[in-house]
C-alpha cells in the first residue's frame, strides 16, 4: 500500500544510487562505455526504497539504523547483478563462453570483480552513512504521516 514512507524512502534511495553511480565512474576503466548505468541504478534505488525500507517503516528508531543498512546492501548485491547480468550477455553474444552453466558462473565473477572496484572508503562509508540517514528521515516521515 502507498505510504508516505515509501515515497520518500523511495526517492532517498534513488537519490543515494545517484551518488554512489557518482563516485563509481570515475573508477572505471578508460574507455569505459557507460550507457544507461546511473539511471539503472536510481531505478533499483526507487525500487530498493520503496519495497525494502519503505516496508519496513515504523519499526522505530533503532530499526530504521538497521533497515538503512539493509537497503543499501540490498541496493548493492541487486546492482551487481543487475550489470554483472547484462555484461554476461553481452560477452555471451561475444562467444566468451563455452555453455550456459558457464556463463552462469561468469555472472557471479563479474559481481566479484565489479565489487572489488567498488569498494573504495568513499563509496563504503557513503553507503553506510546515506543509509543510515535515509532510513531515520524514512522513520520520520512514517512517524509524521502515518
Amino acid at each position: 500500500m502507498p505510504t508516505a514512507a515509501r515515497l520518500v524512502a523511495a526517492l532517498l534511495w534513488g537519490a543515494l544510487a545517484w551518488q554512489i553511480s557518482q563516485l563509481i565512474i570515475p573508477l572505471l576503466p578508460e574507455g569505459s562505455q557507460i550507457g544507461m548505468f546511473v539511471e539503472v541504478n536510481v531505478v533499483l534505488g526507487l525500487i530498493i526504497g520503496w519495497t525494502v525500507a519503505g516496508s519496513r517503516a515504523g519499526q522505530g528508531f533503532s530499526g530504521a539504523v538497521g533497515y538503512g543498512i539493509t537497503a543499501s546492501v540490498a541496493l548493492v548485491v541487486v546492482g551487481l547483478f543487475t550489470h554483472a547480468s547484462v555484461e554476461m550477455v553481452y560477452r555471451s553474444l561475444e562467444k566468451r563462453y563455452r555453455d550456459a552453466g558457464e556463463a552462469v558462473i561468469g555472472v557471479f565473477d563479474l559481481m566479484t570483480q565489479f565489487g572489488k572496484t567498488m569498494m573504495t572508503t568513499d563509496i563504503v562509508l557513503t553507503l553506510l552513512v546515506g543509509g543510515i540517514a535515509a532510513g531515520l528521515v524514512t522513520e520520520a516521515v512514517n512517524r509524521r504521516w502515518r
